[in-house]
């Protein structure tokens, strides 16, 4: 069991900053600069909207080329670069270009990411100005302003960090940060994250950071959406000199770290005011179950009536109904419980049999009213499971997005 903190407190071989350069009208914070001391192995995961902005483009490109010797990620706010032809590469290029130049590297050792609205062009003034103001400030203990640096229309930064060890004795660190609001939806979950550690891993990168994405990005839900800037990525250098083997600490953390992250960012989704973890079990197949919890998770019906605490348990067992998965009515059974647990062990039966089961509909409005709340849907028909984590969708919801650009 990996203990993940809240927090990073730092890690050792890589130096980050967090600026204001004028890309956000406010005048938050929006640039971040995160660079190792020494070349990085780097993996990537991006979305899968056939429309990528310019730095999805981008780094897809250089960590095919040259995954071996990452050493910087550029991430600015305030603009998507999304949607802005071959000026928007060629800016992306520049952004990386002036990285380079300022830390010593090459051009190609240097990845971007951007966050913010899909059409405009960035601002190239301001974010030379944000790369000379992060250079400078650059330092081991600044990962909660960079965090802060990379927000949208998020209320709080997203940290998360583990202190490990290895095999051999040698301790370890790794750590990430992450922004995500709205826009979020399941098969590469719309968001930026970063994630480091200072200790290699004796197995391909690739795989492990696809398998900690399929087991916490890409199951999380906000508002069903998929943004064209989806980026995970992951850098890795050997400054504890630390050599972890896949049967070590080091998968796991990589799962826990990223769970945390994608927790946090339905937590503090547009409007949240509910934490919700849907379980199904008992599906024909695993793909199968993430289908089924997927519908339930992005349906507007079952999402209005958790902010509405209307235990309206018909609105999931139809969501489950329409996934496109054959389902029989008379196997299935249904529970909700408050907190985040197994609903079956520890909740109320809602349906069974192919109708309402006996239970206490005050009992069940009082679990619907709980700021966290889980349900288990059991198919009764294989032995496919799988979990996404959702939340409600509320009137505030509505109103950030009505006026996004504005």
């Amino acid at each position: 069991m990996v203990d993940v903190l809240p927090t990073i407190a730092g890690v050792p071989g890589f130096k980050v900053a967090g600026v204001a350069c004028g890309l956000k009208k406010t005048g938050a914070l929006d640039f971040a600069l995160i660079v190792s001391d020494t070349p990085c192995t780097a993996a990537g995961v991006f979305t899968t909207n056939q429309v990528k902005a310019a730095p999805v483009l981008l780094d897809m490109e250089r960590l095919k080329q040259n995954s071996d010797r990452i050493r910087a990620v550029a991430i600015n706010a305030g603009c998507a670069n999304a949607c802005t032809g071959q000026q928007g590469l060629d800016n992306a290029h520049q952004t990386a270009r002036w990285v380079a130049e300022r830390i010593g590297c090459a051009e190609d050792e240097v990845l971007v990411m951007s966050t913010g609205v899909i059409g405009m062009q960035l601002a190239m003034d301001s974010i030379r100005r944000g790369i000379d103001l992060a250079v400078d400030a650059l330092g081991e203990n600044n990962w909660e302003t960079a965090a802060r640096a990379i927000m949208t229309t998020d209320t709080r930064p997203k940290l998360a960090s583990a202190e490990l060890r290895a095999a051999s004795g040698q301790s370890y660190q790794m750590a990430g940060i992450a922004k995500g609001a709205g826009m979020i939806a399941p098969n590469m979950a719309t968001m930026l994250a970063l994630m480091v550690a200072n200790a290699r891993l004796a197995a391909p990168l690739p795989s492990l950071l696809h398998v900690a994405a399929e087991q916490s990005f890409n199951r999380i839900v906000v508002d069903g959406d998929m943004s064209t800037n989806d980026t995970l990525l992951f850098l890795t250098n050997n400054q504890s000199g630390a050599v972890e083997t896949p049967a070590g600490q080091y998968p796991d953390a990589a799962r826990a770290v990223s769970r945390r992250l994608a927790q946090d960012i339905v937590r503090d989704g547009e409007g949240v005011t509910k934490f919700i973890t849907v379980q199904i079990t008992g599906a024909p197949g695993s793909e199968a179950a993430r289908q089924i919890a997927n519908t339930i998770a992005t349906s507007p019906l079952v999402k209005t009536a958790f902010f509405g605490n209307d235990a309206n348990w018909g609105r999931i067992v139809a969501a489950a109904g329409r996934a496109g998965i054959p389902l029989d009515p008379e196997r299935m059974k249904l529970w909700m419980a408050a907190g985040e647990t197994d609903a079956a062990a520890h909740g109320l039966l809602l349906f069974e049999h192919g109708m309402p089961a006996s239970y206490s509909e005050a009992e069940a409005s009082a679990i619907i009213r709980e700021p966290s709340v889980s349900i288990r849907l059991d198919c009764g028909l294989g032995e496919g499971a799988a979990v996404v984590w959702t939340c409600d969708l509320s009137h505030e919801y509505v109103s950030i997005n009505a006026d996004y650009r504005s």
